[in-house]
């Protein structure tokens, strides 16, 4: 069962297109969307879960398969939702190969690599690429969706560090080329409890996973949601080229071992 809490609020008449929106991350920042008004195109690899999930969702949702690092399938999509509404106010890219962790540097395996740059980075540019034209004749926005571990690691994460890396350059780099017009930002979270609420209901995080967060707990979905939002809205709209992070503090934190 899916479970989500999404108060209508009419419709804005503003269309967003949020990626890799089956779940996780991206479900959320598609239901607090539409909770808002917005008419939200969400897209995932999943066509059985991502159909379900915008039947949930409401009138305002609308799913469309796609592979983000396909350039055919990244175009006939962004064709089907002008299409069927006829513009495009915002673009969300949150679609990736989600595991920050491979195998050891030495074992790492090239087609992996080309793989998570391919969904990772390749996929956002891609997407601001088809979405541009659209974007620029309503005075839109795109929120990219990197990771804390643009600027931090653990060992074995090579491949997911690098492509959040590469996604906030990209960021700025776009900000500056698609400026005044399209404003540029992304939106870096920390630890963020994406499971569904049945998991964490049944696996629920611990307090010291809790505690150590200088804000006192582990991030949701809503966190990041919210920012996103925000980006997107025109109370935004002196912001372009831009990382927030959302992450409790955690990464202005001292972790050295006493």
């Amino acid at each position: 069962m899916i479970e989500l809490s999404t108060p209508s609020a009419g419709s804005n008449g503003r269309v967003a297109l949020v990626t890799g929106a089956a779940r996780g991350i991206g479900l959320g920042i598609a239901a607090w969307l539409v909770s808002e008004g917005w008419q939200v195109v969400l897209t995932d690899l999943d066509r059985d879960r991502g159909s379900k999930v915008a039947k949930v969702l409401g009138d305002n949702a609308w799913f469309i398969a796609m592979d983000v690092s396909n350039e055919g399938q990244v175009a006939l999509g962004v064709a089907e939702v002008l299409g069927q509404f006829g513009r495009l106010d915002a673009l969300v890219c949150n679609a990736a190969v989600a595991d920050p962790h491979n195998i050891t540097l030495e074992s790492l395996d090239l087609a992996y690599w080309n793989r998570v740059l391919a969904v990772n980075l390749s996929g956002p540019m891609l997407l601001a690429k088809h979405c541009a034209p659209y974007l620029r004749a309503h005075s839109g926005a795109i929120v990219n969706l990197a990771s804390t571990r643009a600027a931090q690691s653990e060992p074995d994460s090579e491949a997911y560090a690098a492509s959040k890396g590469g996604l906030l350059a990209l960021t700025h780099a776009l900000a500056i080329s698609l400026g005044p017009e399209i404003r540029v930002n992304a939106v870096s979270p920390g630890w963020i409890d994406a499971r569904d609420p049945a998991v964490r209901r049944a696996e629920p995080l611990s307090e010291a996973d809790h505690a150590q967060h200088p804000a006192g707990r582990v991030g949701t979905v809503e966190d990041v949601a919210a920012m996103v939002a925000w980006l997107l809205s025109r109370n935004a709209g002196f912001v372009t080229g831009q990382e927030f992070v959302v992450d409790g503090g955690m990464t202005k934190k001292m972790v050295y071992e006493q």
